[in-house]
């Protein structure tokens, strides 16, 4: 007569190692100044609205955003002067680099945006577009600017952060 034995090992799934795995998003630019001149508040996730060679060229990793801003129309929020390039291989069927490009937002967060935009002088720039499971999405934030005081100020927090970093990793050391 068999032992009761533990359930066989041949039923779980090979776990895949995470090298394989394929990246969930995979950047395609993003806004390194943002932080530095603006004072971030809320960020958002939208989707755009893009034609096929503009896909293309986000895919090679084509595109700036570092100028670029979001304007709220009746049609809805707009990303203007996000650069992406133009496709080599498009031809004639090639888009506008600077052209504008329609976001996807849910109607109450382009109606809370739009509002505080207009009432409190704040402003929606891009921080970053990527791609998540194929989609092109962009991470939108409604900030505020930085005057030239507000910038030393968080030059001279960080510096103190390093330097306290830096000697407690010293310290530990010994």
């Amino acid at each position: 007569m068999p032992s009761p034995s533990k359930p066989s090992d041949k039923s779980k799934k090979p776990d895949k190692s995470k090298k394989s795995a394929k990246p969930a998003e995979l950047l395609v630019a993003q806004n390194r100044a943002a932080s530095y001149n603006y004072t971030l508040l809320d960020r958002y996730e939208a989707g755009l609205v893009l034609h096929g060679t503009e896909v293309k060229a986000l895919r090679e990793g084509k595109a700036n955003i570092r100028d670029a801003y979001v304007d709220f129309k009746k049609s809805g929020p707009w990303l203007v002067n996000a650069h992406i390039a133009q496709y080599l291989a498009g031809g004639p069927w090639n888009h506008e680099p600077l052209g504008s490009r329609k976001l996807l937002l849910h109607r109450n967060e382009i109606h809370k945006l739009s509002v505080r935009t207009e009432a409190k002088g704040l402003t929606v720039i891009p921080l970053r577009i990527y791609f998540r499971n194929g989609i092109a999405k962009c991470e939108i934030a409604l900030a505020q600017g930085k005057k030239n005081w507000d910038r030393r100020a968080d030059e001279r927090k960080k510096e103190a952060r390093r330097e306290v970093d830096e000697s407690m990793y010293r310290n530990r050391r010994r």
